[in-house]
């Protein structure tokens, strides 16, 4: 089911939003001859620039890294929502010197929320030291009612049928890992890259703003649209498979009084929710899901993105879906894109390899925040055991994870005609399926049967020994 967006909170949590700043002067060098860090220069135009300060790491018990350190090893991973910043933990905790980029100017907020189901799951979580506070930044999101025209309530889902063992904010995510490794890695905001230029040695990166600088390997962790494969594996058209809907998210006021709550109301090929996830009462999220043949629009302009939305979704009838349509005008957060998966041929090319969305993702529907954490340990670690062979350790990674996250995958291939069925028929069947599923009789059986693709890996326990000394970092990643 389409889970809220949460937008940025512009002006009230930018205390521990990292800002873009300039790091050349105690940039660490590479094993390999390079240039200063890239100057990222964008810059949230309402945020005066602030000198660099050192910031405590937080504690946390976390597991001893493995004993082949990775010291030698000089990574860039593009990338700071999830993925990204969770591969560079464990190559952190190895010893590796890891830059992690991102093309926005801050550190994302907001988001949908995302949950984690299963086993594996919560082993991955627990080794990364991070299970209790993703548990103590947990939604707590209730039930979500299907409602007729008139908004009584067809079917009652409980949480547990939506929001597996724990769900969390992405935004919050995202937050929580950087807070994790930002004395350890660097960060550098508001650039991407430009070019990539392999040899046998390593790979010359240039950036959109910074000065070139050279790597002994890039991840690319950016996304479904990944700016890193479409320079290392071609062009996003050879890998994007769609789905035939669209899913549009945005913060509107909570005018129906949610609590941690939700309300869908679906008519044949098109569905609008709204939810409060957060207990906030002055804001909710909308959730739009409609069915489509592929439309052609810039996936950066939004009064066009907004026009389409507003023309599929007149006229419902639902009493409540105008409210949706009268704060989209306004919306300042929107996420509009198609459901749609990717699928590659192989997972690395040379010294570059795809990580989470950028490989292997869907846009919804395929626990691929789960997935991405997963693979992500499993990346390093196969690094970690190769001793930093990215030969080696590639083939691995890929041998290992690959029936898995694309078992993650195949859960989203339905998500387009669940979420909104293309006849009244299908909506009926469907709300059928949930009265069932969602019965005391069968909760457990389809407990079961959602972790099934997340626990269906055999999770090495890569050798644990010494931790590496950790670098100066703090002084690098600006604060405001």
């Amino acid at each position: 089911m389409t889970k809220q967006t949460r937008a940025p909170q512009t002006g009230t949590r930018r205390t521990s939003t990292p800002q873009t700043g300039t790091h050349q002067a105690s940039t660490p060098q590479a094993s390999t001859p390079q240039a200063s860090t890239p100057q990222a220069s964008t810059r949230r135009t309402s945020t005066s620039q602030t000198s660099a300060r050192r910031t405590s790491s937080p504690r946390t018990s976390t597991p001893q890294p493995p004993t082949h350190n990775l010291t030698h090893l000089n990574v860039l991973i593009s990338g700071a929502s999830v993925a990204g910043p969770a591969l560079a933990l464990w190559l952190a905790r190895y010893g590796a010197r890891v830059t992690v980029l991102e093309k926005a100017p801050a550190l994302r907020e907001g988001g949908f929320a995302v949950d984690f189901r299963g086993e594996v799951h919560r082993t991955v979580l627990q080794r990364m030291g991070i299970w209790d506070e993703v548990h103590r930044r947990q939604t707590h999101m209730g039930r979500q009612t299907i409602v007729e025209a008139d908004d009584t309530e067809r079917v009652d889902l409980p949480a547990f049928l939506m929001s597996g063992d724990v769900e969390i904010f992405r935004g919050d995510l995202s937050k929580i890992l950087y807070e994790r490794t930002k004395d350890r890695v660097e960060y550098v905001f508001g650039d991407s890259i430009a070019s990539l230029t392999e040899d046998s040695e390593g790979v010359d990166v240039t950036f959109d703003r910074g000065v070139p600088r050279r790597f002994d390997l890039v991840v690319g962790a950016d996304g479904l649209h990944s700016n890193t494969r479409r320079l290392a594996f071609g062009d996003e058209s050879r890998y994007l498979r769609f789905l035939g809907y669209y899913v549009a998210g945005f913060d509107v006021p909570n005018h129906l009084g949610l609590d941690r709550t939700a309300r869908l109301y679906s008519e044949p090929g098109r569905t609008v929710m709204f939810s409060n996830y957060d207990g906030d009462p002055k804001r909710a999220g909308v959730g739009l899901v409609f069915r489509s043949e592929r439309l052609d629009f810039d996936r950066h302009d939004t009064a066009r993105q907004k026009k389409i939305l507003a023309e599929r979704f007149a006229g419902m009838g639902w009493k409540h879906a105008s409210k949706a349509l009268d704060g989209l005008e306004g919306a300042e957060d929107l996420y509009f894109d198609a459901i749609a998966q990717i699928h590659v041929d192989r997972l690395s090319k040379g010294r570059v390899v795809l990580l989470g969305d950028a490989g292997y993702g869907a846009t919804m529907g395929g626990i691929g925040t789960g997935t991405a954490l997963v693979c992500a340990y499993v990346l390093a670690g196969e690094l970690a055991a190769a001793r930093g062979d990215h030969r080696v350790a590639f083939a691995a990674y890929e041998a290992e994870i690959h029936d898995y996250a694309k078992g993650c995958q195949k859960i989203s291939d339905n998500t387009g005609p669940f979420l909104a069925p293309p006849t009244e028929k299908k909506i009926r069947s469907r709300d059928r399926a949930y009265r069932v599923l969602s019965s005391r009789f069968l909760a457990g059986f389809f407990k079961r049967l959602t972790e099934k693709a997340a626990s269906d890996l055999a999770l090495k326990d890569y050798a644990p020994g010494q931790r590496q000394p950790a670098r100066d970092y703090a002084s690098l990643n600006r604060q405001p």
